[in-house]
């Protein structure tokens, strides 16, 4: 069992912190020296040193008895889950890969299938340290002297500070989850039965607690209801030759335990380590186990557009040139069907992840927090699609067409995109989208000096 940090060494780490962050120039850009990343959007190159995260990678502390965890901002889920599972506690919403970290989930949205009750994972945050762009932490709480940065946080993706520490809610768990895979030929009709579960959260008199699905085809799409399970019977293993997708068009009914269902999209990425090869059964007994997951498919994508290898290959083998298209996108669910049968015909990549969301909703009389940076409905339901692939445009490639169309498609549909790959909207959009205008009078209230790099800056212009 992984033990918490303590008290005493989360602060000697955030006095590293604040002592680099004194230490790069004003006129330079403020970045985290981090290994890793989820991010999939380019940036400028900088000489400058970055932020020292060391130290800050752990949980501080557990209480099991309150179902509270105080963790640090570059703690991965990972390790989050390593010190909480044992006690039968997770986060509620626990992102689908291993090295997203609990500040980066807050900062630039996460989600995951307990989203369509339990919202995303910066809604299950009781506090925030914050080092700001003036160089001091402040502690922000939703009612007290920076409640505006407390709820303009998520979303800022760094460019209203840096979370040093959390403190969130946890939820009990039992040891395994109980999987059925419901099968929608008509998108109208899945797009009902998520709105259905999402209100009763039930699905034909059986509890669902966590809900998200995959569409393979026009007329294919998988709902995958998880119900949380005190059995202690046989389960499968998706980190050996089975593959966790495709048992959704095979198998009604599975059992996983629990550490391997809040992983079980990590070991193959979703589906994407079919463009390393790593789902051909001989080069999967042939890959080391542990070296099938995300942060290793990250690294030799990162690998690839460094070098050029997959570009070369097409051109040599004389293929339209491609254009990335790497988005999670939300839109209202009745407008999901709508969103589906356009990107069938205009982008045509498959599967699509679906996963329903909802702003969380207090316990008793009350309406759910909203959240200026990321501004979605209360009482809304929306689903999640995401998309990661390579589609053949051409010449036009470099222009981004497709990712351009999805954007213009989204916003005509109500709905939002996560800003965590390539954006192109116009500046009067963006602000529109996202909330420019209370963005910048927060930021100016906690970065004077203009030291962070605006998040239009980050999201779009890639600096």
């Amino acid at each position: 069992m992984s033990s918490p940090v303590g008290w005493d060494q989360h602060r000697e780490a955030v006095a590293r912190l604040q002592e680099s962050y004194d230490a790069i120039p004003a006129d330079a850009p403020v970045r985290l020296a981090k290994k890793t990343s989820n991010l999939f959007r380019p940036r400028a190159k900088t000489d400058a040193p970055g932020l020292d995260v060391s130290g800050l990678g752990g949980v501080i502390a557990l209480d099991p008895v309150k179902h509270t965890a105080d963790v640090q901002g570059m703690c991965t889920y990972e390790d989050l889950v390593d010190v909480t599972l044992p006690h039968g506690l997770i986060p509620l919403v626990v992102p689908q890969l291993r090295t997203i970290t609990l500040g980066g989930a807050v900062t630039g949205l996460g989600i995951e299938s307990t989203s369509f009750r339990s919202g995303l994972p910066h809604e299950s945050v009781l506090e925030m340290d914050i080092l700001t762009g003036g160089g001091e932490v402040v502690i922000a709480t939703p009612d007290n002297e920076h409640a505006d940065l407390f709820a303009t946080f998520p979303n800022s993706y760094g460019s209203l500070g840096y979370a040093t520490r959390l403190k969130i809610e946890l939820e009990p768990v039992p040891g395994q989850v109980a999987l059925r895979h419901v099968r929608f030929d008509d998108f109208q009709l899945l797009a009902k039965a998520i709105e259905e579960i999402t209100e009763t959260r039930e699905w034909h008199g059986e509890r669902v607690d966590g809900l998200d699905g995959v569409v393979f085809e026009p007329g294919e799409g998988y709902l995958t209801l998880a119900r949380w399970d005190d059995a202690d019977g046989p389960t499968s293993d998706y980190t050996r030759q089975d593959v966790f997708y495709k048992s959704l068009q095979r198998r009604e009914i599975d059992h996983l335990g629990f550490y391997d269902y809040l992983w079980r999209w990590d070991t193959d990425w979703f589906w994407c380590s079919r463009a390393f090869g790593a789902q051909h059964p001989v080069v999967r007994r042939l890959w080391p186990r542990r070296y099938r997951r995300s942060d290793v498919y990250w690294k030799l994508v990162a690998l690839d557009t460094k070098l050029g290898v997959a570009a070369r290959l097409d051109r040599r083998a004389g293929r339209p040139q491609a254009e990335k298209v790497i988005q999670d996108i939300e839109v209202p669910v009745d407008r999901l069907p709508e969103f589906l049968a356009w990107f069938d015909a205009e982008v045509g990549m498959r599967p699509v992840w679906l996963c329903p969301l909802r702003l969380r909703e207090p316990d008793g009389e009350g309406s759910a927090r909203t959240w200026p940076s990321y501004p979605l409905t209360a009482g809304t339901t929306y689903v999640n699609v995401g998309f990661w692939g390579a589609v053949a445009v051409g010449p036009d490639a470099p222009d981004a067409p497709r990712n351009r169309a999805i954007e213009a498609k989204v916003h005509e549909l109500d709905g939002h995109k996560s800003l965590y790959s390539e954006a192109f909207y116009d500046k009067a959009t963006f602000d529109e989208l996202y909330n420019g205008a209370h963005l910048a009078a927060v930021k100016q209230r906690y970065d004077a000096a203009d030291r962070l790099t605006n998040l239009y800056d980050k999201a779009v212009r890639r600096r």
